[in-house]
């Protein structure tokens, strides 16, 4: 955990680092996010890894695996949820395999929330995966960026992420960056930032 004690805090992010990260990797983000009234909650995934195999192989490939993170994302946010924050004022970030289950789990869990933020990530399983989730985000601002041209996150899997979630209803804002590295940039930053003020004065 980073930021105000949870107890205390107006607002909570949730954030989920990358295949073979740490927590305190993805936590190191919040330096350059504002800190005034957020607690800031990053699971770390068993062996440094939420599931074994790549974001595009069969879900069945990457169970247990797949369930098991999905359910620790579930169990934080019941945390915060517990501590008395509304909805509307919980964010959920990941980078690349943490963007993948973040937007995975938005995805199966669609409601309002603060925001919904995947930095190098796409929906979990292969082409011709389902995609009708059930639910709504009623509006929740979502936050796709990604290089077009990372190793790991072919851009049309982003794309179809974007659509995916303007039909649960997100807000959804989606950035290409010309020859980015795999990595979270300046611009991703300032615009997460500008997402969390409007949470926490919601």
């Amino acid at each position: 955990m980073a930021g105000e004690p949870l107890a205390r805090a107006r607002a909570a992010m949730i954030m989920l680092h990358g295949r073979g990260a740490r927590a305190e990797n993805i936590l190191e983000a919040t330096g350059e996010l504002p800190q005034i009234g957020f607690a800031f909650l990053a699971p770390q995934a068993a062996g440094d890894t939420w599931y074994p195999n790549r974001f595009t192989a069969p879900l069945a490939d990457n169970e247990p695996w797949l369930s098991s993170a999905l359910a620790r994302v579930a169990s934080v946010l019941a945390q915060v949820a517990q501590a008395g924050l509304p909805p509307e004022r919980i964010l959920l970030l990941g980078f690349s395999q943490g963007a993948c289950l973040t937007l995975e789990f938005a995805a199966r869990h669609a409601q309002r929330c603060g925001g919904v933020v995947g930095l190098s990530g796409g929906l979990i399983g292969p082409e011709g995966t389902s995609r009708a989730y059930p639910g709504s985000l009623a509006g929740t601002p979502v936050f796709l960026g990604c290089s077009d041209v990372d190793p790991h996150i072919p851009k049309e899997l982003v794309h179809e992420a974007a659509e995916v979630f303007r039909r649960l209803g997100g807000n959804v804002t989606e950035r290409m960056y010309p020859n980015h590295d795999h990595s979270i940039n300046q611009d991703e930053l300032e615009f997460v930032g500008a997402m969390m003020k409007r949470s926490y004065l919601s």
